[in-house]
């Protein structure tokens, strides 16, 4: 079968290849690969800075925003031939730390997990792909390629329960959501915002295109304006930061109301120098009892939620989200972004 793979470590090393089936144990699902999303972490890997090859190979398959359908699934497992699955990226430590022996493999505390397609296991973008069926998320109806959107809802989904925990501390009624970047991470955390009936605003610096339309259609606000300025007329209860910028970072810690919460989900490259009045930063997270907590991954039950949320979504704006749909055959062209890029996905079977 084929397969998009990398040579970890070396840069544009990623080739469509012929790897052997795969075949599946007792406990795991046979799955025909349908398509893969593509995001920053795979251009990362593809680009030599990130990834770790399965023990013994030197080339990992790509992909952990993964979407499939069931060819085999052992008696009793709850999955039938047709259904729709995804498959959770993260596994825990083979010997595992005090979160991954509670389920929260998501909260790994020693490094040592494994996650297919980036670190130690290879990943869904291949024609067919196996999975234990605990590590297997049903996907209910046919919403075409939109099921490929779980895997980054997970993430915000995430994201939001650690604000709710938060919140939960004391008195909490958020009204006004901020999120800054309308990446695909940034649109669907809107998505979520709004379905918990908030007041959510959206910031990025793009003026124009599907990105403003998406977040009206969500009936959310879109802003370009700095993120101090918006911050500072909105005054937002919860920001989640999708960006990673370091300036936006700060701005928006500094921005929220009292007992505001920012959840940060973007990851900032470094060798970036800022100047910053931390004092005063400190000052105001202590004085109104702020909270900044960064969230990554997620773990079985925010896949979940993640399902259910997109169920609940209107399928023709999830649509709208994948901007770009690229055949495995072309998979690397995939790796590069455009600027017209929302989500770009690659279809691995001729039926979609």
């Amino acid at each position: 079968m084929r397969a998009l793979t990398v040579r970890p470590g070396v840069r544009d090393s990623a080739t469509v290849a012929d790897v052997p089936d795969p075949e599946p144990r007792e406990d795991e699902l046979l799955v025909e690969g349908l398509a893969i999303g593509v995001c920053g972490t795979d251009r990362e890997i593809a680009g030599g800075r990130y990834g770790w090859a399965p023990d013994g190979s030197d080339r990992l398959v790509l992909g952990h925003e993964s979407l499939g359908r069931v060819v085999e699934a052992p008696a009793g497992a709850g999955f039938e031939r047709g259904d729709l699955v995804a498959g959770v990226v993260r596994r825990p430590d083979p010997v595992p730390c005090g979160a991954c022996a509670a389920g929260e493999f998501d909260m790994c505390r020693n490094g040592g997990y494994r996650e297919r397609g980036i670190k130690q296991l290879d990943g869904y973008a291949s024609e067919r792909w196996t999975v234990p069926v605990e590590y297997a998320v049903h996907l209910p109806g046919d919403g075409g390629l939109t099921g490929v959107l779980v895997e980054p809802t997970s993430v915000v989904a995430k994201a939001w329960e650690q604000v709710e925990l938060i919140g939960e501390r004391a008195w909490f009624q958020p009204q006004v959501a901020l999120v800054t970047g309308a990446g695909p991470i940034g649109l669907l955390a809107a998505l979520l915002g709004t379905q918990r009936g908030l007041d959510v605003h959206v910031l990025d610096r793009v003026t124009s295109g599907v990105k403003p339309e998406l977040v009206a259609a969500l009936g959310a606000t879109y802003h370009h304006a700095p993120v101090a300025e918006v911050a500072e007329q909105l005054s937002p209860d919860v920001v989640i930061e999708a960006t990673g910028v370091g300036q936006v970072v700060f701005d928006a810690v500094a921005g929220t109301a009292a007992y505001g919460i920012v959840c940060l989900t973007g990851v900032s490259s470094g060798g970036h120098t800022l100047k910053i009045d931390a004092g005063a930063i400190n000052r105001e997270v202590v004085l109104e009892n702020d909270t900044v907590v960064g969230s990554v991954n997620a773990n079985l039950r925010h896949y979940r939620a993640a399902a259910d949320a997109l169920g609940k979504a209107d399928p023709s704006w999830l649509d709208r989200l994948i901007t770009r749909r690229v055949p495995l055959a072309s998979a690397a062209d995939a790796l590069t972004p455009s600027e017209s890029d929302v989500k770009v996905v690659v279809t691995l079977s001729e039926d979609l």
